[in-house]
């Protein structure tokens, strides 16, 4: 539920996703390498995710290694697979103190199996916790979950437990990786970029867009905020008038 500092807040939406580009920009700014760009970029998570809680939105979906990221130099992947081990581990017991739940879509054994563990272990200790879900898009490409949905499909119709003639776009949302979430009601992308990157191609066919020219280590609670409000002035009318 919201709590009293978003009182001013209207028509929330339920789940955010969010685009968060810029940290290479953001530390080239600086004359610094781009892994504390990445560094920043990981304290901004926390911000937004406890404003998350705070205005009382129930998922919050973050872009956060896409499948194409695996195409950069060997050292800024380490790097930011060494990043992502540390922030489970240490953000772990605040997610536990702020009733966070932490879960995970995209081809995740594609990770190294350190931050696979670690994953695993954030995920079941946060799992009975009933506060905001806070979902990580690692390794993730929206083509490629199109493709496992497909895949998921077809074998459910040779093992004989659905009849293709059943299928719709209700039974292949099931067989996505975010069977288990509503689809986002509001995307944010940071750093002025107007595309989707190959992020939630499916799940995004009726959400509202708000961009913005902030780069994600500068993104904060009021720019959050900002971008709530901008919604909350939409009228969303899936198609009808």
């Amino acid at each position: 539920m919201p709590t009293a500092a978003s009182d001013d807040l209207k028509n929330v939406p339920r789940h955010i996703a969010i685009i968060m580009d810029g940290n290479g920009r953001w530390a080239k700014e600086r004359g610094l390498p781009r892994t504390e760009g990445h560094r920043a970029g990981a304290d901004t998570v926390r911000r937004v995710t406890e404003g998350c809680g705070k205005f009382g939105v129930e998922y919050l979906t973050l872009y956060a290694f896409s499948s194409e990221n695996w195409k950069r130099p060997k050292r800024e992947v380490d790097a930011l697979m060494k990043l992502l081990e540390q922030f489970l581990r240490v953000k772990t017991p605040e997610m536990q103190e702020q009733n966070i739940r932490l879960q995970a879509i995209g081809r995740l054994n594609d990770l190294p199996k350190s931050c696979q563990e670690q994953l695993h272990r954030s995920i079941e200790t946060t799992s009975q916790n009933t506060g905001l879900t806070l979902i990580l898009a690692l390794s993730y490409g929206g083509r490629e979950e199109i493709i496992d949905g497909v895949k998921s499909l077809i074998d459910s119709v040779e093992r004989g437990h659905l009849d293709k003639g059943m299928i719709d776009g209700e039974v292949f949302s099931k067989h996505l990786y975010t069977r288990y979430y509503p689809d986002p009601d509001l995307l944010i992308r940071t750093s002025g970029e107007l595309r989707l990157s190959n992020f939630l191609l499916w799940q995004l066919s009726y959400t509202e867009f708000y961009i913005t020219e902030r780069l994600w280590p500068d993104f904060n609670e009021d720019d959050l905020r900002d971008a709530i409000r901008a919604y909350g002035k939409r009228q969303r009318r899936f198609g009808t008038v």
